[in-house]
């Protein structure tokens, strides 16, 4: 054989190959910046930090081609305007909790968290396997939004107050800070919900403005320093069995991505979500020793208020429901499951979970020395 003709045909194929496969490449993973608002600061790092993973997750998974930058609460735009800079074009995606918006209509509180409706485990399989996410996109693409489950926070504390509760009788006139649709069911016990960015939570509560005020669970909560002006510490949080953060994605964005991206921002929000959920377990049974070690004092909503509070839920749900198809259709589908999914954990997980805590309450579970 021709040495010499044998590398220059070799070295001819190489450069054709290359200029080939050059524009298959280029055609499979375009080049694309975006810019992701949140709703959140970043020194809720947990809460902030599923918007920062779903974008580093892109980021690698593309070498960079798909490159999404995130930003904090206010710098961009308010909190709680960030839906309204992705369907004005503003940014192409953002981070945030859909229930803030029920003041456009209550079926964005339904992307979130509703009342007395379902825990983690049963709204990640009534998103993935139940319909959920196709049906909230039926929704949102009608407001000019692509919808992609962005995180988790678990079943939230009922928040903190100034003064003890032990009766319905006590929120009367109480100004809370709640969001989503659990303002208007405290509304009918008497409460005066107040919507307030999470940054503005601490200096309403010291000043008096609000008598209470939920967020989160104990991780965040300890960060905002909650306990140093409102000594109560309730839970459960029944208004958010779980809350289900979001990414909402400008329609029309969503519209020109490629294929390979669409399903690498569903796969990456997946991951985003178990992220959050996953840490926020992890971080939680800490935060609540050390806020209770610092003088929070821990309560039980009495049964009085639960039982209140689900009939006025009930009240709500009728109301909404005689008047907004969209809202019932969803609505429908996600009770429909929340039966079944409590019948199996009742079955299962709650049996062994309640084993497990009867164990820790007796020390059975501490380390053995």
């Amino acid at each position: 054989m021709d040495r010499r003709k044998f590398l220059t045909s070799g070295a001819i194929g190489t450069a054709a190959a290359a200029t080939l496969a050059a524009p298959a490449i280029a055609q499979t993973m375009p080049k694309v910046q975006w810019r992701c608002t949140s709703s959140f600061p970043k020194s809720l790092d947990t809460i902030y930090g599923g918007a920062e993973d779903l974008a580093k997750y892109v980021r690698e998974a593309t070498d960079g081609n798909f490159d999404i930058q995130t930003f904090a609460a206010g710098e961009i735009v308010p909190g709680l305007q960030a839906a309204d800079a992705v369907t004005g074009g503003t940014v192409q995606m953002c981070h945030t909790a859909s229930y803030y918006y029920v003041g456009k209509d209550p079926t964005w509180a339904l992307g979130g968290a509703v009342p007395f409706a379902l825990n983690a485990r049963g709204m990640h399989a009534w998103l993935y396997y139940g319909g959920g996410n196709d049906l909230l996109n039926e929704f949102f693409e009608g407001q000019g939004l692509h919808y992609l489950p962005g995180g988790n926070t678990g079943t939230q504390m009922g928040g903190w107050f100034r003064r003890e509760i032990n009766s319905v009788q006590d929120l009367n006139g109480l100004k809370m800070r709640i969001a989503g649709l659990a303002g208007q069911v405290m509304g009918k016990l008497g409460v005066i919900p107040q919507q307030i960015a999470g940054g503005d939570i601490y200096p309403s509560l010291e000043r008096g403005t609000i008598d209470a005020a939920e967020w989160i669970g104990p991780y965040d909560d300890e960060k905002l320093g909650f306990q140093k002006v409102a000594p109560f510490y309730y839970y459960p949080g029944w208004w958010e069995g779980c809350l289900s953060l979001c990414f909402f994605i400008n329609k029309g964005e969503w519209d020109k991505l490629p294929d390979t991206y669409k399903s690498l921002l569903g796969t990456a929000s997946r991951a985003a979500t178990l992220e959050m959920l996953s840490e926020y377990d992890y971080k939680n049974p800490a935060a609540l020793k050390r806020l209770v070690g610092a003088g929070a004092q821990l309560r039980p909503f009495p049964q009085d208020v639960m039982n209140a509070a689900f009939d006025a839920a009930q009240q709500v749900y009728a109301e909404i429901n005689g008047k907004n198809p969209a809202f019932k259709k969803i609505y429908d589908s996600m009770t429909g499951f929340r039966a079944d999914t409590y019948l199996w954990q009742q079955v299962a997980e709650y049996t062994f979970d309640t084993f497990m805590m009867i164990k820790q309450r007796s020390g059975a579970l501490n380390p053995q020395g």
